[in-house]
């Protein structure tokens, strides 16, 4: 992916409207990664800086620049109302009337919704991993039990018979 990357942050150097880069996680860029949520390596994101979005397209550089040239561009927000629609300007509106205690537990309220969404997704995904595993080991129990019984002799014995009612007598 980093041939793909580097080719469409070059692209998009020096535009005033947007910024294609990359922050090292584990050196200097770690508060920034932290504050961001990023956990696995790459994690692209996207969006306003004060609230980045997650992608989750494609990795290859035909499908990154699609993305880039749909989404990387002015966004309605508080520092851009002249972007907003009337119904987000509204929203905007209701919410910079409200105190910074009151946004703090909104925001809390909301980012708590998806670490509980995380944490479900994660204990349904150890769910399945252990029905898979639980599957996998009876089947290679089967599959051991039906060798032991004597399967291969069988098919063997078939075969010789089969050979030996056809007049041969080769083996």
């Amino acid at each position: 992916m980093a041939p793909d990357w580097e080719k469409l942050s070059a692209e998009w150097a020096g535009k005033d409207n947007a910024l294609v880069a990359e922050v090292d996680c584990a050196a200097d860029g770690k508060p920034l990664c932290d504050a961001n949520g990023i956990r696995g390596f790459p994690t692209l994101k996207y969006g306003d800086p004060a609230a980045l979005e997650d992608y989750s397209g494609g990795r290859e550089y035909k499908a990154l620049a699609e993305f880039a040239e749909a989404n990387l561009k002015p966004m309605c927000s508080p520092t851009s109302l002249d972007l907003c629609d009337d119904e987000k300007k509204k929203e905007i509106e209701t919410l910079m009337a409200e105190t910074l205690e009151s946004l703090d537990s909104k925001i809390a309220e909301e980012e708590k919704k998806l670490e509980e969404a995380e944490t479900t997704f994660r204990e349904e995904v150890q769910k399945l991993q252990e029905a898979y595993q639980g599957l996998v080991d009876a089947k290679e129990a089967t599959i051991s039990s039906v060798k032991s019984s004597g399967l291969g002799l069988m098919k063997a014995v078939k075969a010789h018979a089969a050979k030996a009612g056809s007049g041969s007598d080769e083996l």
